[in-house]
């Protein structure tokens, strides 16, 4: 072999060994780094509709299906809900191992008699959770989920741009899927089906 193709061998040989053993630094998990799981969900403390203190453990042994929104929401919130509720009603008794949650982006004006009004509009044993906004801050951000207000024009009409995810937690509080606001309720009880193994 030429020197010239030895040399440029040999450089293309280091260069493949630097990329390799970047990749390899870039993917080195710390012992405390969670591998193969999404980072949603966490420790929360809010209030419930009745007042009521609960967080992460009061729901520990059951799935959770959980919407994040506010009770001022003129149309993605309702059918939301809508869509929640139909679909653990048309799942039947695999629906009651299910337990519909809305958590309030608006701590504002959901107060806790507020939102207790608002999610008696839908049914199917739903929970409504309110806090302070640091409360609602802290869950918010374990779930990676995004609000901002938005101020109208005057002070009181503000409106909340926020994501639409329905997000499905395990009986051991951990991530299992999300579902998009273009889901239908079959769709919904479907993947639901899925996702519990049924």
């Amino acid at each position: 072999m030429p020197s010239r193709l030895k040399v440029l061998f040999a450089a293309a040989v280091l260069a493949l060994a630097v990329i390799l053993g970047s990749v390899a630094l870039l993917w080195k998990v710390s012992p405390s780094a969670t591998v193969g799981e999404a980072l949603v969900g966490g420790p929360f403390a809010m209030t419930d509709q009745n007042g009521k203190r609960v967080t992460e453990r009061d729901f520990i042994g059951r799935y959770m299906l959980i919407f994040f929104g506010f009770t001022y929401c003129p149309d993605v919130c309702p059918t939301e809900l809508q869509v929640m509720t139909a679909a653990l009603a048309e799942m039947g008794e695999e629906g009651k191992s299910v337990q519909p949650v809305f958590v309030s982006v608006d701590p504002e004006r959901d107060t806790v008699a507020n939102v207790k009004i608002y999610i008696e509009n839908f049914g199917g044993g739903l929970i409504g959770l309110t806090g302070s906004p640091e409360d609602v801050a802290k869950m918010a951000n374990a779930y990676r989920v995004y609000y901002q207000k938005i101020d109208g024009p005057s002070g009181k009409d503000y409106t909340i741009d926020h994501s639409s995810i329905i997000y499905l937690m395990g009986p051991d509080g951990k991530f299992r899927k999300h579902f998009t606001y273009t889901t239908d309720p079959k769709a919904l009880a479907e993947g639901l089906r899925q996702a519990m193994g049924g």
